[in-house]
């Protein structure tokens, strides 16, 4: 990969600070990137429009969005719990996309890349609310990015999961002894993805050699949802 890949790119990414955020920006910067860092809440059903219009022009929009993941049995899941989730993780997304498209689509040109997760591709006990809302931003996906390529406007996501990240893999985590052999036994790569190496991916996802994806979901996840 060329190290100058973005260079001459606005790229505008979510909650920077949280999540998958600091390598993202760390990354694309280095790849020739201009970082626009947004560390906005995005509760607020009027912020996200607020965020892509303080941010200008956006060559590629990154949402990358990330909360604790619920472990509640699917009998004991309560309507905040559910809401909650939605709110945070699913919510943002529409009100994003609806800010961003419009400049994208009247240039003709524009990426936009949802850092989502794997726990929707294949089935974990206890994760039904978090589960479910990560599936609705991958067929989210799916059907905008169809819906937009004619505009030579492209939107994917990566499903990613066993991944270094501060959020669901601290270091406490991943130095547990149980969580040690629960990764030997279930991924095949046998260690977790570096967060760089998901990084690298996701800055090739908004370059423009990755201008033939539609609509597509990739699951970066040392092997885990084919095991």
């Amino acid at each position: 990969m060329s190290n100058n890949i973005l260079s001459g790119k606005r790229v505008l990414i979510t909650q920077a600070d949280a999540f998958m955020g600091p390598v993202l920006c760390e990354v694309f910067a280095e790849r020739g990137a201009s970082v626009i860092v947004s560390t906005e809440s995005l509760l607020d059903p009027a912020s996200a429009a607020a965020v892509v219009a303080s941010a200008g022009r956006i060559d590629a929009l990154v949402v990358n969005l990330g909360v604790p993941a619920p472990t509640t049995a699917a009998t004991e899941v309560g309507e905040a719990e559910w809401r909650d989730t939605f709110a945070a993780m699913v919510d943002p997304l529409p009100r994003l996309l609806r800010a961003a498209l419009p400049q994208m689509i009247e240039r003709r040109s524009g990426k936009i890349l949802v850092i989502g997760s794997a726990s929707a591709l294949r089935g974990m006990k206890r994760s039904s609310t978090y589960s479910a809302a990560r599936g609705a931003q991958l067929s989210y996906v799916q059907a905008v990015g169809v819906e937009v390529a004619v505009h030579n406007v492209q939107v994917n996501a990566i499903a990613q999961n066993f991944v270094e990240n501060p959020t669901y893999f601290p270091p406490e985590t991943q130095a547990n002894p149980r969580f040690q052999e629960r990764l030997k036994r279930e991924v095949p790569l046998g260690r977790l993805v570096g967060a760089r190496e998901d990084a690298e991916f996701a800055a090739y996802l908004c370059s423009d050699p990755a201008s033939c994806f539609v609509g597509q979901v990739f699951p970066v996840c040392g092997g885990w949802v084919t095991r």
